[in-house]
This record gives structure tokens, C-alpha cells and sequence, in this order.
């Protein structure tokens, strides 16, 4: 199976975010409605992103480390416009993404890195997500690409993220044999976020819901 989505199965982005374990299978009816485990993503032996994301909001020494291993790897091809605002949205969504990956790499359902980027009953349905993971004894491998991002900022401490992810090359693994549960990619191979976020009186934007959509005609290549 390809590997997994994100989050949320929910008909609007103003609904309350519930991770819903998704990974794609190699049938598409039954990947389009319930999905195996599905992983989300972040890392650090990842590869390098297209832009200097860390110029506008780069993690620090108070913020957690996040060290995935050499077999994650994440490109983030997400747009250069010169807004600092928007940069900070993209920085601190990037380092969500891999936080979930590097809870699940760690096996901790707890994992301080994903709480620090999100928030309330979202943060709760990663620890259930990455709850599953631990259960079976899996973990993410592979590379996955994030594309055509929408980040939308407005004047008070709030914003808006869409984007794409093409998880065709993102896979689960065995812990315990190491074995790559390898797929055909498939329409489904390709999933379309709708985010939100605010920005905490540390200055880091944290999500606080999340929609994501198989399949989406959005992110077809």
C-alpha cells in the first residue's frame, strides 16, 4: 500500500479535524473509502526543500528537534513571493508535517514535536493516528513531494493552507522485518490539504484543523 494521509475526514474545513488512518492500496474503490494505516510525514535526513524556508521562521533552539532517518525524505516545492507572513505559515506547516512522521519513526504516541505544532482535538486524533502505527508495529519510509500551496494570511494571527502531496513514492514498513509495503501508484496517490492555523503567543503558527482529500482532481499530475 502507498503509504497513508494525513488527516481528517470531514465534509468542510470548519469541522472538527479527526486523522483518519488512509494508506493507498492497490484497489482504488476501496483506498477511496477506508484506507489502511496511513502515516503523515515531517524529517531531518530529508531531502533539502526548494526554498530558504528557514529565513522566516526556522526551528530554534527552544523549538524540538526533529532527526528522522536517511530513508525519509520530503520535498517541499512551495511558493517564493517575498512575504514573510506566508513564509512563516509554510516554515512552521513544514516542520507539522514532519513532526507527525518523526512521532510515528519514534513510535510515541506522546512525541513533544507534533504537539508543539498543532493543537486541541487535532493534536489528539495525531496521537490516536500515530497510536495505530505503534500498534502495528509499522513506520513510514519513502519520499513524498508537497506542491501547489495556497497559504492565505489575514491581520489577526490567523491563516489558511492548502496544499498537495504526492505520496506515490511513500510507503509503510515493517519494523520488526523491514519490509516495504510497495504499491503501484494510483490516482489516489495524491491528496489535497485544506489547513488551519493561528498564530500562538510564541510566534509559531499551529494547526488547529485539518481537511485532507484523496484523489483530488487539485493535485493530479
Amino acid at each position: 500500500m502507498n503509504r497513508r494521509i494525513l488527516p481528517p475526514a470531514a465534509t468542510a474545513l470548519a469541522a472538527t479535524a479527526a486523522l483518519v488512518l488512509t494508506a493507498c492500496s492497490s484497489n482504488d474503490a476501496k483506498s477511496q473509502s477506508s484506507d489502511k494505516i496511513a502515516g503523515a510525514n515531517q524529517n531531518s535526513g530529508s531531502s533539502a526543500t526548494p526554498r530558504a524556508l528557514a529565513s522566516a521562521s526556522a526551528p530554534s533552539t527552544d523549538r524540538p528537534k526533529i532527526e528522522l532517518p536517511s530513508d525519509l525524505s520530503y520535498t517541499f516545492d512551495w511558493p517564493e513571493n517575498g512575504d514573510t507572513a506566508q513564509s512563516a505559515v509554510l516554515s512552521d506547516a513544514e516542520q507539522f508535517i514532519k513532526a507527525i512522521d518523526y512521532a510515528i519513526v519514534k513510535q510515541d504516541p506522546l512525541q513533544e514535536a507534533y504537539r508543539f505544532y498543532s493543537e486541541g482535538e487535532l493534536a489528539a486524533s495525531t496521537q490516536a493516528y500515530v497510536q495505530e502505527y505503534v500498534k502495528a508495529k509499522s513506520r513510514v519510509t519513502g519520499s513524498s513531494r508537497y506542491y501547489n500551496a495556497t497559504p492565505l494570511v489575514t491581520d489577526h494571527g490567523t491563516a489558511s493552507l492548502s496544499y498537495c502531496q504526492d505520496q506515490s513514492k511513500a510507503y509503510d514498513m515493517a519494523i520488526l522485518t523491514g519490509k516495504v509495503d510497495k504499491t503501484p501508484a494510483t490516482k489516489n496517490s495524491y491528496v489535497l490539504y485544506n489547513t488551519a492555523l493561528r498564530k500562538n503567543d510564541r510566534g509559531i503558527w499551529i494547526t488547529t484543523k485539518m481537511l485532507s482529500t484523496r484523489g483530488s482532481s487539485k493535485c493530479q499530475p
